[in-house]
């Protein structure tokens, strides 16, 4: 097997290096790829592009590589990865721009801006990979206020197919710039963005936990609260965890109050305190950075399958009755339900290719074991998500465990469907870029 590659100057991995074993892998699932490819430089990039199209071979990209369907691997084929590439420059100006490398982690990202007060409404996890998280949407502690990580783009520095480098804004390749913000990785490499930063202080963050017999009416009162809470407050509330007593777990409501004014941050938590008997209470003033958590590779054997919806107002109590069902139920999956709204609903349905504005609640489910487990469980989380989807929309690709046509039809409607294919056609009509919630070339 050849292990040179025409001006490629990063790291070539084949199968029998020492580090393949770990290279091989993303962090959710193995692969067995014929080449892993580390480009130091756009240049590498672009080479690797050229080597991966002129093989035939299937490509994978991988940033953080946190893809629940494992889409930073393959098996006999091409992976990029970009972990050299994580490089977190200041910019400055009035947005405060940062230029951020597309192998960089948004723990990474975090560390480098606290020193400046400054943070990017990003996700929730450090080791989450900034491109993968941007590119299909962006939900986390601050996206109520700031919106979705990708609403916060400026400008994006792509490799496409055919291995050019083009650099897409508002102004420059905007079918371009449209489609990367919420298309996935369709539609070529991100070797970097451009995000306007803002400000920040300490963030109000904690858990505040209730009985689980409560929990239905912790969770409407929850809901109706969030649409008049300040959006300075994001909360995320996780029922029938498994590592805490399944269908008797607490109901835990995470909260993050953006500010570091305690009586501030006082009233707009405290109405979540009165919704029921608080059993737990940990909220405290922490450093931005100190909030995302670390994110775990589950040992050989265990599988993750998580799947997604999102509720707007008119279907939150159904949805929300039906998820407090589930809870109590034995052999139960893990619950996890996100407000979403503020910031994000008030971007322009056609602005980009995110197509869940009007979303108040985005909830998700979760089961985890060996394959024997998960596999039995199946039948009993397709029944839970057949009384769901009359009353839910959509789905958040960051939070899918498969890629099917029907994942694909449900992360972008036929309309915003449609124009992503013209943008694919025009950017990688061979569809080298299948490895994703995959558009194809109209």
């Amino acid at each position: 097997m050849s292990t040179t590659i025409d001006s490629f100057g990063g790291d070539i991995i084949t199968p029998g290096a020492a580090e393949y074993e770990s290279a091989s892998r993303s962090v959710l699932v193995a692969g067995s790829p014929a080449y892993v490819l580390r480009p130091k430089s756009v240049g590498d990039v672009r080479a690797a592009v050229r080597f991966a199209a002129g093989t035939g071979l299937p490509l994978s990209v991988r940033g953080g590589g946190h893809a629940f369907p494992g889409f930073g691997t393959n098996d006999g084929g091409v992976v990029i990865d970009l972990g050299k590439l994580a490089t977190v420059e200041i910019l400055g100006g009035d947005r405060h721009l940062v230029r951020i490398g597309g192998g960089a982690t948004w723990g990474e990202v975090a560390a480098a801006l606290a020193p400046h007060d400054l943070a990017i409404s990003s996700g929730d996890t450090r080791s989450v990979g900034v491109g993968g998280l941007t590119l299909s949407g962006g939900i986390g502690w601050k996206v109520r206020k700031y919106g979705l990580a990708l609403d916060q783009l400026v400008a994006v520095e792509v490799v496409t197919a055919d291995g050019d480098v083009v650099r897409a804004t508002t102004e420059e390749h905007p079918d371009l710039f449209w489609a990367i913000r919420g298309g996935g990785g369709n539609f070529g490499i991100v070797t970097a963005f451009d995000f306007a930063a803002h400000p920040t202080t300490g963030v109000h963050f904690g858990k505040i936990a209730f009985p689980a017999a409560e929990a239905a009416t912790v969770l409407q009162g929850w809901a109706d609260y969030l649409r008049t809470a300040p959006e300075e407050l994001t909360s995320v509330v996780e029922l029938a965890n498994p590592f805490a007593g399944g269908p008797t777990a607490p109901v835990e409501v995470a909260v993050a109050f953006d500010g570091d004014d305690p009586t501030l941050a006082a009233a707009a938590i405290d109405p979540i305190r009165r919704l029921g008997t608080v059993i737990h209470d940990d909220v405290a003033l922490k450093p931005y950075p100190d909030i995302l958590v670390d994110g775990l590779t589950p040992p050989p054997g265990i599988q993750l399958v998580t799947r997604s919806g999102f509720a707007d107002r008119e279907s939150v109590p159904t949805v929300l009755r039906i998820l407090t069902e589930v809870a109590a139920a034995e052999r139960t999956p893990f619950i996890a339900i996100r407000s979403v709204g503020g910031a994000v609903s008030r971007v322009p349905a056609d602005a980009t290719a995110y197509a869940h504005r009007q979303a108040e609640l985005m909830f998700v489910t979760t089961i985890v074991g060996p394959t024997p487990v998960v596999e039995a469980a199946r039948p009993g989380l397709a029944a839970i998500w057949a009384r769901l989807t009359p009353h839910a929309s959509g789905a958040y690709a960051n939070f899918l465990a498969s890629a099917t046509e029907e994942d694909v039809a449900a992360v972008y409607p036929a309309e915003t469907y449609g124009r992503l294919a013209k943008a694919k056609a025009q950017y990688d009509p061979g569809n080298l870029f299948s490895r994703n919630h995959n558009v194809r070339p109209q």
